[in-house]
């Protein structure tokens, strides 16, 4: 028998869901913001994956990117948005649910 819409799989978000980017965002949940080499050595990840995976995060809205310097070494910060961590709230509950049938 199945039945759409009450399964709590149905609340999964398909942004965050996949590892990568799930990885990304939680390690971004404990701070502020991060340095992107301070998230790449964090989640494990080459700074081309990174930075593929935090783009697809900025385009939903759960990640800001900002670019400066550090003297003259340019930098790149992420941060979660408010947004991203509503999603990834809710995101942990439907897991919470699944695991807890």
């Amino acid at each position: 028998m199945t039945t759409t819409g009450g399964h709590a799989r149905h609340r999964l978000d398909d942004v965050i869901h996949a590892p990568v980017r799930f990885s990304i965002v939680a390690a971004l949940a404990k701070v502020e913001n991060a340095e992107f080499a301070a998230v790449r050595d964090a989640v494990e990840l080459s700074d081309s994956v990174l930075s593929k995976q935090a783009a697809q995060l900025e385009a939903a809205g759960y990640v800001a990117i900002r670019k400066g310097h550090v003297g003259k070494r340019p930098r790149t910060w992420l941060s979660l948005t408010a947004e991203g961590r509503r999603a990834l709230e809710a995101h942990l509950a439907a897991l919470r649910a699944i695991a807890e049938g």
